[in-house]
């Protein structure tokens, strides 16, 4: 699953240098996630940064995009080029 920041969202600006993949970005009123960039750091890290820094806790999994471990490395993988 991609993640979702939701209207919690404090917009600190701690979570949008933290992504690998740069899928955070600010929206109209909120920090947003692009679901197609998202892989929640599967192939970066062992958990997913934007969670790990985020001091509301406003970012949980996307139930509309649901995905599988293998298909976020596949993710990963055609991102960074190595697909």
């Amino acid at each position: 699953m991609a993640l979702l920041i939701t209207d919690e969202c404090i917009n600190c600006d701690v979570c949008e240098p933290e992504c690998p993949n740069e899928a955070i970005y600010q929206g109209d009123e909120i920090y947003e996630i692009a679901s197609n960039l998202c892989t929640e750091c599967v192939g970066h890290y062992e958990e997913s940064q934007c969670v790990e820094v985020c001091p509301v806790d406003c970012i949980i999994l996307n139930p509309d995009c649901e995905e599988t471990e293998e298909q976020l490395m596949t993710k990963y993988k055609i991102i960074t080029g190595q697909a």
